[in-house]
């Protein structure tokens, strides 16, 4: 896996389709680094570390989910340190984990192919809430920089959480762009309400899940096309 370098403070991995593996975000703080997202599987997490050790960079003390969907969070398990999400998150995560306790794998390895790839040989799925639980912004400061977890509204699901870096003008965006899985389908009035949120946040970029880095400019020109 490749580490991309954003600043001297954040850097990503790059998304992959195949997998619908998305990008994982990392923040180095002067005392404590932060991960965003936990990845789609143990496998996923685990080379992301591989990446960050290769790096010289310390393994992150926090990770921080943006929303509950897999291949955010079911590499968590895994995670180093802590892992903090909103409660409507780690509620999601809950309902989901008693569904394939009651009717077994297959209703979470049938929703997509790249499910299928990611958790191919019997990978086994491990689904945990979040260690740490919130329902409002947070500002955590790791010595140089800090990060805001934003809940915010969005068209991809009802539980987003920004990651904001002010002293970078960086902003972790995990799927919030995209409409519902699995139609993709955007809902207008969530959607503006998601651009006029984008718009008070003093962002230059935004790195997103399964997109690279854009400004944010680009990102509101895309949501107003709907081309992203």
């Amino acid at each position: 896996m490749e580490l991309l370098k954003a600043s001297d403070r954040i850097y990503y991995s790059m998304f992959e389709t195949e997998r619908d593996r998305p990008a994982l975000g990392y923040v180095r703080g002067d005392d404590w680094s932060l991960a965003v997202d936990a990845g789609h599987s143990d496998a996923h997490v685990e080379e992301f570390y591989e990446a960050l050790q290769q790096a010289g960079l310390p393994l992150p003390s926090l990770t921080v989910l943006t929303h509950w969907h897999w291949d955010h969070t079911f590499g968590m398990h895994r995670a180093h340190g802590l892992c903090a999400a909103n409660a409507v998150t780690n509620r999601h995560l809950r309902e989901f984990s008693e569904k394939v306790r009651r009717e077994g794998t297959d209703v979470f390895l049938s929703l997509d192919e790249s499910i299928r790839k990611e958790y191919a040989g019997g990978r086994p799925v491990v689904i945990v809430p979040a260690d740490i639980e919130f329902d409002q912004s947070l500002e955590l400061s790791m010595g140089g920089v800090r990060a805001c977890l934003m809940p915010c509204v969005s068209p991809h699901t009802d539980d987003t959480t920004l990651v904001y870096i002010p002293e970078e003008k960086f902003l972790f965006l995990g799927d919030s762009p995209s409409g519902v899985f699995p139609t993709w389908e955007r809902d207008p009035e969530k959607t503006r309400g998601y651009m006029r949120a984008l718009e008070k946040i003093d962002a230059d970029r935004c790195l997103g899940g399964h997109w690279p880095v854009m400004t944010k400019r680009e990102l509101l020109e895309a949501l107003e096309r709907d081309a992203i």
